[in-house]
């Protein structure tokens, strides 16, 4: 349920509003937009009277709200969601690159790569340290190692970290990782959606392989139902039929979440096609279509990865694509990378 108040609400029968709603066990949740305030009412609501509600003279109007996220609504945040993160941050008129390799492998290899993105203009760094992988017999990641070396590269080249967390007994050893992503795999695993609504630090919620938009929005909700409300939504490619690309990028979900979330959207075109080739023009595409980010596997010898070589990019080539982004923000009226 949405409760529009008129402008200039008196603060004295707001109190008395606020009270009579949680008096019904409702939780609230406030926002201020550009002409009026929008308190989001979440819970059973269908205790509530509509009637009863608009008897209240500082309310203009009420509507009950149908999707299932509440939260995560942008009925009931108008305004879109920003993200600090480091320097800059996530959402509204910036746009983020995030790049670096499918999986950390040694130290050379990670401060190398992350010298490297950082001078071409990322503003994060990617890596994994625990890596689920489709076959037992593949390289699962250096683990808690990984983890220190990434925080060793975000020492010298001063980028946040993004890395994935696969198990909530594991959320001790990413106490000082920046944002936390959850993979595809993972989307649906509530046990740990729950356990990170208790972080206070920003969420990468990748899509699943063959999930719906409503699913990567209720999933989002897990997290901000349990208090965590820095989420980052990820497009990174759907199962269909197709065969010629590792998925199909849903380029579509872009707009379609913009009208749906306040939440950020970024998008993997690594993932979402497993060919490097395509990373750079799926990657202006998404920026055309309007998503607030990137996060691009970046390596430094794509033939010798330990993990998804044949979809990384090369530093030079991420300068390259870095470079035509920076050329195409004005079009979509997003802030400049700052120049290299």
């Amino acid at each position: 349920m949405i409760i529009i108040l008129k402008p200039n609400p008196d603060q004295t029968e707001l109190a008395s509003l606020e009270s009579w709603l949680r008096g019904l066990d409702l939780d609230i949740h406030m926002s201020q937009g550009q002409t009026s305030t929008i308190m989001g009412i979440v819970g059973d609501t269908t205790v509530v009277d509509i009637g009863q509600v608009r008897m209240f003279d500082i309310v203009d109007d009420v509507k009950r709200v149908q999707e299932p996220y509440k939260k995560a609504n942008r009925k009931f945040h108008p305004k879109d969601t920003v993200i600090p993160l480091g320097a800059g941050s996530v959402g509204g008129d910036s746009f983020t690159l995030i790049a670096g390799p499918c999986s950390v492998e040694s130290e050379d290899q990670i401060l190398e790569i992350a010298r490297d993105v950082k001078a071409a203009g990322a503003q994060a760094l990617r890596g994994g340290a625990y890596k689920p992988r489709t076959s037992p017999y593949a390289f699962q990641g250096m683990r808690e190692a990984g983890i220190a070396l990434l925080l060793e590269a975000r020492e010298q080249t001063g980028l946040p970290i993004v890395t994935e967390l696969m198990d909530a007994a594991d959320l001790p050893a990413f106490t000082d990782i920046d944002v936390i992503q959850v993979g595809a795999r993972n989307m649906q695993n509530f046990a740990l959606l729950k356990e990170l609504g208790k972080v206070d630090r920003p969420i990468l919620l990748k899509r699943g392989l063959a999930a719906t938009i409503e699913e990567l929005l209720m999933s989002a909700e897990y997290i901000m139902a349990h208090g965590n409300e820095q989420v980052i939504l990820c497009e990174r490619g759907i199962r269909t039929f197709e065969v010629a690309t590792r998925n199909t990028l849903d380029l579509s979900a872009i707009p379609v979440l913009k009208e749906l979330t306040h939440l950020p959207i970024i998008v993997d075109p690594s993932h979402a096609t497993g060919v490097a080739r395509y990373v750079r023009p799926l990657s202006l595409a998404a920026l055309a279509a309007g998503a607030d980010g990137l996060i691009v596997e970046v390596h430094n010898d794509p033939a010798h990865a330990k993990c998804d070589g044949a979809q990384s990019i090369t530093p030079a080539a991420f300068a390259e694509l870095s470079d035509a982004i920076a050329e195409m923000l004005p079009i979509v009226h997003k802030n400049a990378i700052p120049p290299r």
